[in-house]
């Protein structure tokens, strides 16, 4: 990969908030470099090994951090306090994130749909992204992408993420 900004970090803890958590802190310099640029996305890649799309986060007291979930930190064998090599390049990619193949051949073939999902938010549109992207089986995402597009359809767009699930939880019972 190559890249526009590479600096080593360590995985911390906010141990004080709820929602945050495993995180890697990104030096000030190249936080304010990155928002001087009005990159909102970028792609990472840790310890030249894993690469993902992700965003820079505020900390609130003025310092940035790129989240790790627990995938991440198990892929790559991290624990509290570990090294981390960083690469970070601006995610120049439609959504912020692939789309899978899937998804975007369900969308191609129904415009109503796609105008639907295209009307949401960037963040929405990657969580669905994400929904379908998370299955290993190609079957699987195919039906994930019906699903969702039928949940637009019959909710004219408006997107409620505990109504989609109770869609997927019916789409696996027929």
């Amino acid at each position: 990969m190559s890249s526009d900004y590479k600096f080593n970090s360590k995985l911390e803890n906010f141990e004080d908030s709820p929602l945050w958590n495993y995180h890697i802190m990104v030096p000030t310099s190249i936080a304010i470099d990155i928002k001087k640029e009005k990159i909102r996305r970028v792609i990472a890649c840790l310890n030249e090994d894993l690469t993902f799309h992700c965003a820079l986060m505020s900390d609130g007291k003025g310092g940035s951090f790129i989240m790790l979930n627990k995938e991440i930190r198990s892929k790559l064998g991290l624990e509290h306090g570990s090294n981390v090599q960083v690469e970070l390049k601006k995610d120049s990619s439609k959504y912020g994130m692939d789309m899978p193949e899937e998804f975007s051949s369900a969308l191609s073939f129904d415009e109503d749909v796609s105008l639907l999902f295209h009307q949401l938010t960037p963040g929405k549109q990657r969580s669905l992204i994400h929904l379908v992207a998370k299955n290993k089986l190609s079957e699987t995402r195919i039906k994930k992408a019906l699903v969702i597009m039928d949940y637009l359809k019959n909710s004219s767009g408006k997107l409620d993420f505990k109504e989609l699930n109770e869609a997927f939880k019916h789409s696996n019972r027929v």
